[in-house]
């Protein structure tokens, strides 16, 4: 406990469409858990509902705090407001944490230019306009730390025609890793955390109706069967994995990824 005690934490998409542990969720709740005071981000302002209820519970204990801010990260003026105000708030960011992001189905043959370019915008530049706003920031305190999400569908064929969505989370894993090399000298260090297939609440209220006519034990099970560990992570699997990488523990690492998937990126079959 105590990890980030005063600490000052941006995190995108902490909202989540349904109850349970959602990436965002789970990351800013643990966040404020550790001590930090988290300025929590999403589109939709009831998606955060049980993200600040279960933020607020632990800050009883850890001393830390979580405001919550509507924004969409894929337009910059939006998201500059927002750093702005945790600048006036707190007056410094200590870790950045970029996990907007989600699928669309389809190649390049079945999907439309639009949703090519929503994809672009949602996975991609939301990364891109984050760093943006906040590099100046920590390169002029001499520290800093940032967290982006990306997917195992970014790495390898994760089991359907996503072109987009892996090409966007290719793009989020090469990304960190150009800004990583740039702003080292900085004292910014800058790491990517690659979920697998978790038990997220995207899983019933979107993935289930997309590719499994709305039966979640059915696509749970597929999702399962990929997976060489027993059981199936959540949202607090990739939480666990970006407070390492943001925190002191991982002073000497950056450009780098930890893949949070049970193995799966890893198997043959």
């Amino acid at each position: 406990m105590g990890r980030f005690l005063n600490k000052v934490v941006v995190v995108s998409g902490a909202g989540s469409v349904g109850p349970g542990w959602g990436n965002g969720r789970a990351i800013a709740v643990q966040m404020v858990e550790e001590g930090a005071h988290v300025l929590a981000l999403d589109r939709d302002l009831d998606r955060m509902n049980e993200t600040l209820a279960l933020a607020q519970q632990a800050a009883k204990a850890s001393g830390g705090s979580i405001e919550a801010l509507a924004c969409d990260v894929t337009v910059s003026d939006a998201i500059k407001a927002c750093i702005d105000h945790a600048m006036a708030r707190w007056g410094r960011i200590d870790v950045l944490v970029n996990n907007v992001g989600g699928s669309a189905a389809g190649g390049p043959v079945e999907m439309s230019e639009a949703v090519w370019d929503a994809q672009i915008d949602h996975n991609l530049k939301s990364v891109f306009l984050g760093c943006k706003h906040v590099l100046p920031i920590m390169a002029a305190q001499g520290a800093g730390a940032i967290v982006n999400i990306a997917s195992t569908s970014g790495l390898r064929w994760t089991g359907s025609a996503q072109v987009a969505y892996a090409a966007t989370k290719a793009g989020v894993i090469q990304l960190g890793k150009v800004v990583a090399v740039q702003y080292a000298k900085q004292g910014v260090r800058v790491n990517t955390v690659v979920p697998g297939q978790l038990h997220t609440p995207m899983v019933e209220t979107r993935l289930a109706g997309q590719r499994a006519g709305g039966d979640v034990h059915s696509l749970l099970q597929a999702r399962q069967a990929r997976i060489p560990l027993p059981f199936m992570g959540d949202g607090r699997d990739t939480a666990r994995a970006v407070l390492f990488l943001a925190s002191e523990e991982a002073r000497f690492i950056t450009g780098t990824e930890i893949v949070v998937d049970g193995g799966m990126s890893v198997r043959c079959d």
